[in-house]
């Protein structure tokens, strides 16, 4: 069965870095989580079944997040390691 993966960075309010990459530990479509430094705060490592699920998730359970300012989603063409 092929899978879809996915990196997504995100823009977090300020101080909530901590809170937000907490919540998203408990989401079973999500494999990283990592705080970064540069355009963007926060970067995550996605898995879903299909593009289907990956467009509810990132539009259901990531954007209703409250601190979540800005998503930029890219798919894993082609992983090495």
């Amino acid at each position: 069965m092929s899978t879809i993966e996915a990196y997504i960075m995100m823009n977090i309010k300020s101080g909530a870095e901590d809170e937000v990459c907490e919540n998203l530990i408990e989401y079973p479509e999500i494999e990283e989580v990592a705080i970064i430094y540069g355009e963007y705060d926060a970067i995550i490592k996605v898995k879903t079944p299909d593009m289907k699920t990956l467009d509810k998730f990132i539009i259901e359970k990531l954007r209703s997040l409250p601190n979540i300012f800005l998503t930029a989603t890219m798919l894993i063409a082609k992983q090495y390691k």
